[in-house]
């Protein structure tokens, strides 16, 4: 009966996810999925250096199963405006049968993540001087860098002045966990210790239970509040958003000293049927990620 319902959860959650998560969502000239070992247009030029209107470089983190190519839309379109823009692939963990597919990152301990992020967002600060970076994260990745924020020194907890992350946008984020459609329940909370929770992980990755409502991974992210001081952040939901679930739950709650713009998708275009996994190439997204990193950023409804 245990590997049933093992067995159970683990279907059930592909269902929900689709094969390949986001990463399907990119697709080359070729009609091939890429496999992240490239990045997107735009991204990744050591050389760049940032302006006085865009002093900040932009770190684009990922989901679950994605890679850097998830960002295929966003990156150019951020670097045509002239910010330094940098993308990278984290999480790999071949030890899950989906972890262990081509091109597919984000599978492995969200800890583990947060510090590879950290890593990466010092050799961007190192090629570009700056003091600062903003991030832009879809689905886990959002929680890769509040993870990363909050115990891996991406901000300051003494003067906040000092911040590494001074913005942190984030599209469709499991900041509060996942129903997953309801089926979460077939999932124990015990951030993939548990035996079903650690058969979900054998197939889908240990990131994809500790994102399940009620993880303790979760629960310990999230103890002392929602948010960092002297951070901005700017939380982009979508009323049709087939994997956090349900969408509200990635809202944030300021705490002290942090500003937080919670932002439903169809308040700005209501005709934009992105799911999750095509948020991060919406138009009415990618406007709503470009304000966020601009206020004075401006364009039509819907992206136009």
């Amino acid at each position: 009966m245990r590997s049933l319902v093992v067995l159970c959860a683990a279907v059930s959650l592909c269902a929900v996810f689709g094969f390949g998560g986001a990463a399907a969502e990119s697709l080359g000239p070729d009609g091939a999925v890429p496999d992240g070992s490239l990045p997107p247009p735009g991204a990744n030029d050591w050389h760049c250096a940032p302006t006085a209107v865009h002093p900040d470089p932009v770190v684009l983190v990922h989901g679950t199963w994605g890679n850097q190519n998830n960002w295929d839309v966003l990156a150019p379109e951020l670097k045509s405006h002239g910010y330094c823009v940098f993308t990278l692939n984290y999480g790999r963990d071949p030890g899950s049968a989906l972890g262990a597919e081509p091109g597919v990152y984000g599978t492995g301990d969200i800890q583990a993540s947060a510090r590879e992020l950290g890593a990466f967002v010092e050799k961007v600060r190192a090629a570009t001087t700056s003091e600062h970076v903003d991030l832009v994260a879809h689905s886990q990745g959002g929680i890769v860098a509040r993870q990363y924020m909050r115990f891996d020194d991406g901000v300051d907890h003494v003067d906040p002045r000092h911040n590494t992350v001074r913005r942190l946008v984030m599209i469709g984020a499991t900041n509060h966990g996942t129903t997953f459609k309801d089926v979460g329940f077939l999932a124990s909370t015990g951030s993939a210790s548990g035996p079903v929770a650690g058969g979900v992980a054998r197939v889908l990755g240990v990131a994809a239970a500790q994102q399940v409502v009620g993880s303790r991974f979760l629960a310990h992210l999230n103890a002392d509040g929602d948010t960092e001081p002297g951070v901005d952040y700017t939380v982009i939901a979508s009323r049709v958003d087939d994997v956090t679930t349900p969408p509200e739950s990635t809202f944030l709650r300021p705490g002290p000293r942090a500003v937080v713009d919670n932002v439903w998708v169809q308040a700005v275009c209501a005709n934009d049927t992105a799911e999750h996994a095509e948020l991060p190439q919406s138009p009415t997204v990618i406007r709503i990620v470009q304000r966020a990193l601009d206020p004075a950023y401006s364009a039509g409804a819907c992206g136009d």
